[in-house]
């Protein structure tokens, strides 16, 4: 799937007309809005099986309040959680409150992406106090754009700081530079390069960590 064809998808949060129809307007709005039709109608479909659902923000003031917007957008989250017979993946902005807390219970694992960077540590602290209150079961660190020793050694104290598991290290790749350029998908464009290849062992390990516990 090309960058070109990500950035003509339109995402769920700007469909304006459903959501008035499914959730309602204004101070008005419908709590738990029909949304198991969804995924089927909007997602794109990828190679191997992979669909893409573009869920959007929602860009307003005070965009954390209970809004029609919110409330689809939380309800078709949910849903796809619970829901969907399927792996699902949801790459998430850095936080993870706009998550209900029955849906956290479903969730198997939590990898928490950080690049080298003092914010890094910040950030990682906070989302990780806010999965332990809400009970999410494996978390994970995941280093990021690592290109020297001295970063692997600064994500390994922050992993071992908070008390969160290492999964793998992505090292900094000019390959994904040059497939970002060209408008593809970086395992499309190189997927013998040095980034593409960590990736698939994390996710290797990954499922295994979770399948095993489950056994």
């Amino acid at each position: 799937m090309s960058d070109e064809n990500l950035a003509n998808i339109i995402p769920i949060s700007e469909e304006k007309e459903l959501i008035e129809e499914r959730a309602g307007r204004g101070g008005i709005f419908i709590v738990n809005p029909k949304v198991d039709d969804i995924p089927a109608k909007y997602q794109v479909n990828g190679p191997e099986n992979v669909r893409l659902l573009v869920m959007g923000t929602i860009k307003k003031a005070k965009s954390g309040c209970m809004c029609p917007e919110h409330s689809f957008l939380r309800a078709l989250l949910n849903f796809i959680i619970l829901d969907v017979k399927d792996a699902v993946v949801v790459d998430m902005e850095a936080g993870i409150e706009h998550l209900g807390r029955g849906t956290l219970r479903y969730i198997d694992a939590m990898v928490i992406i950080i690049e080298p960077g003092r914010r890094s540590t910040e950030l990682a602290e906070r989302i990780r106090e806010l999965a332990i209150e809400l009970k999410v079961p494996r978390i994970f660190i995941l280093g990021n754009k690592i290109s020297t020793p001295i970063e692997e050694e600064f994500v390994k104290n922050i992993a071992k700081s908070i008390g969160a598991r290492l999964i793998g290290m992505i090292p900094y790749d000019n390959a994904l530079r040059a497939a970002d350029l060209n408008g593809k998908a970086p395992i499309d464009f190189t997927p013998e390069s040095p980034a593409i290849k960590e990736i698939e062992k994390i996710e290797k390990l990954l499922l295994n960590i979770v399948e095993s516990d489950k056994n």
